[in-house]
This record gives structure tokens, C-alpha cells and sequence, in this order.
């Protein structure tokens, strides 16, 4: 799901924190735009505002031509965003989206 959300990432290995947010989200992760170049396989605590909710994640893919662009795994797949989300079992109509 599209959702402009502001976060703060902050490294649990290292003293790095900076300030973000969603481009996309569901429950196992998100794509992110950050101030910070984060790195691939860096563990995070991610903190989002609006909600005040937190989680560990996993940087899993960095863009490398807008490095500041990332990909996050939660440890443990839920819904930290504050949105409805569809559940996992909704039905894909054959064009790829989501049936209504």
C-alpha cells in the first residue's frame, strides 16, 4: 500500500539515528525514504510517529541509484503503520489488484 508515513530509523548496532518515511508499507515491511544512507543487513529500530509504535527490522535492499531509497524486513510481520490494511487472504482479481 502507497502511504507517505514519517518514521525515525535508528540503528541498534551503532550510533545512527535519522528521520524518514514510508513510501510503501504492509505487514512484513516497508520501502523507505531516509536522510541517511542506511546500509543492507544493518538492524534497526524503526519509530513511527504518528502512531508511537516501534520495530525491529532488517535493511534488506538499498537502491543504488537513490541510495537514500531502502527496503526494511520487521522481524516479526504486523501492522506498526496505524492503517487498515487488507488481510492476508484477500482475494487478486486477474490483472494483479486487489478485488473490491
Amino acid at each position: 500500500m502507497r502511504l507517505k508515513i514519517a518514521i525515525e530509523a535508528q540503528s541498534t548496532a551503532e550510533p545512527l539515528t535519522c528521520e524518514g518515511e514510508t513510501v510503501v508499507v504492509n505487514f512484513h515491511g516497508a520501502l523507505l525514504s531516509t536522510a541517511t544512507v542506511l546500509r543492507v543487513d544493518m538492524q534497526i529500530e524503526v519509530h513511527v510517529l504518528m502512531t508511537g509504535k516501534r520495530a525491529s527490522a532488517k535493511v534488506v535492499y538499498v537502491d543504488p541509484e537513490t541510495p537514500r531509497l531502502c527496503g526494511i524486513a520487521l522481524d516479526q510481520p504486523k501492522n506498526i503503520w496505524g492503517v487498515s490494511l487488507p488481510p492476508e487472504d484477500w482475494p487478486e482479481n486477474e490483472s494483479g489488484g486487489t478485488t473490491e
